[in-house]
């Protein structure tokens, strides 16, 4: 058997004192050499490892910030989300590499996550870059079984997870907020946005998978660290609460949302079970917005979503709409929210 240099950096980080190499030997079915391999691997990559004779390994410190497929595996505590997971340190686009491996038959809840993407996808086909510890971006793959038009608001669900998970990471309840239907806000920046792609089976008739893209702006220091179209609007969890974020922890915070959210969703396939939550954190209900809508953009009072996750909007004719998210964007009146 193959020592797994996460399920030990796991081990570690969850004892309370030392754990000796015979524990960690019969725990996993290796050699002491395999172990002491594996624990000076774990070492060479940033972990204060202490080991003491007749007492065995104790977990010390671990780097600040870093995101290794190894890093995030000892994180996880979910079920299912994450379970299957592709790292690369650098790729072009994690919604690209989830939507090769969902043709190749990856299971339900495959994750791909990486520390840099140099080809991302953004709405609209707009693209973006990261660089190495700033971003945490990933992508969840899924294998649902409910109807196509029901998987946009697959978005508003993942949404409401990156949203509780920043909450929880930064003890900052009340100020993160959502703009619907894709973009997590702080102070009226942008943190966060969502992708959403669905492929459907040859004969058009079922979906075939689904992957959810997600981009976090985590640990940027300064506007400067964006480009110059964005940098009005854009900002990062460590600009907004002056605390670093460890990546690979709010990764396995987000999942753990996401499925809470997913089974909640699942059992009436729309927002009713969800809709109170997401609303708490909705930008802007009751104030005035202007969408944008290939068809016609108009002006129009926000009421928050309804059970299919749909903006209602007033407009000033007194005309009610359901806006559907599809091609279609909504902005604050007076600024990007």
């Amino acid at each position: 058997m193959k020592t797994d240099r996460a399920d030990i950096l796991a081990l570690l980080r969850n004892s309370e004192g030392y754990i000796s190499g015979q524990q960690l030997c019969g725990r996993f079915g290796v050699t002491r050499t395999a172990v002491w391999k594996a624990v000076n691997q774990l070492k060479e990559e940033g972990y204060r490892i202490e080991s003491v004779p007749h007492k065995g390994y104790r977990l010390l410190e671990s780097p600040e910030d870093i995101l290794s497929s190894g890093e995030i595996a000892s994180r996880l505590t979910t079920v299912w989300a994450g379970r299957t997971l592709y790292y690369h340190d650098v790729t072009g686009s994690t919604n690209n590499d989830a939507k090769r491996l969902g043709e190749e038959g990856a299971p339900h809840g495959t994750v791909v996550a990486a520390d840099v993407q140099n080809a991302g996808k953004g709405r609209r086909g707009r693209g973006w870059e990261t660089r190495p510890g700033e971003v945490l971006p990933f992508t969840l793959l899924l294998r649902p079984d409910f109807a196509a038009e029901k998987a946009s608001m697959l978005t508003l669900v993942m949404a409401l997870s990156v949203a509780q998970a920043v909450e929880r990471m930064t003890k900052t309840k009340d100020r993160v907020c959502i703009k619907w239907p894709n973009d997590i806000v702080m102070n009226g920046k942008k943190i966060c946005g969502i992708l959403t792609e669905m492929t459907m089976t040859p004969e058009m008739d079922e979906i075939q998978y689904i992957v959810v893209g997600v981009g976090i702006n985590v640990n940027h220091e300064s506007p400067e660290e964006f480009g110059a179209e964005i940098r009005d609007k854009a900002s990062s969890l460590k600009m907004e609460t002056g605390v670093s974020v460890n990546r690979a922890e709010l990764l396995n915070e987000v999942l753990c949302s996401f499925e809470t959210n997913y089974a909640v969703f699942a059992e009436t396939l729309d927002m009713s079970g969800l809709k109170e939550d997401y609303q708490k954190h909705l930008q802007g209900v009751g104030g005035e917005v202007r969408v944008l809508d290939p068809a016609g953009e108009y002006t129009g009072v926000s009421q928050g979503i309804n059970e299919r996750g749909e903006l209602i909007v007033v407009k000033e004719n007194g005309e009610k709409v359901q806006v559907y998210a599809g091609e279609v964007s909504v902005r604050g009146l007076y600024g990007y929210v």
